[in-house]
């Protein structure tokens, strides 16, 4: 029974452990942001391949959805069939804009239409509230003082 206990515990520990490990949350229009974009009013991008990649065709008689325009870590294009249920874009026809083009095009004027601050923490370098190191405001320490 306490060998049962013991590994329970310790999966519920490890399990913990993950989630705690949070990352910077990254968002569209900001570099290092992967998946779908909006082109619409945007210069027009560069691709990868001249022609969309299609994983599961639209059925005999139905007409293809339209393309997407999918921007996607360097490799994930060669093998999109691997990938393209982490974009919910199996089903249809996927063009892969060029990282230079999102990194220097899309995201400067992204952030110039919806006002938002650059860089790859979203403008948050001290000019928020969590405490002058940027971390959580955790007070002076055990047994310390001011």
């Amino acid at each position: 029974m306490k060998k049962m206990l013991f590994v329970i515990v310790t999966i519920f520990f490890a399990i913990s452990a993950q989630a705690a490990d949070v990352g910077v949350s990254v968002t569209i229009g900001q570099p290092g942001f992967y998946g779908r974009i909006d082109v619409g009013n945007f210069p027009t991008p560069e691709i990868i391949f001249p022609r969309p990649v299609v994983i599961a065709p639209a059925p005999v008689g139905v007409a293809p959805p339209p393309p997407v325009y999918v921007h996607v870590p360097p490799g994930q294009e060669k093998n999109w069939k691997k990938h393209c249920h982490n974009y919910k874009a199996c089903d249809r026809p996927v063009y892969f804009v060029r990282n230079q083009w999102y990194d220097n095009v899309y995201v400067p004027e992204y952030q110039a239409r919806h006002g938002r601050k650059g860089g790859k923490h979203g403008g948050y370098r001290g000019d928020d509230d969590r405490g002058q190191r940027g971390g959580k405001a955790k007070g002076p320490g055990k047994g310390k003082r001011d």
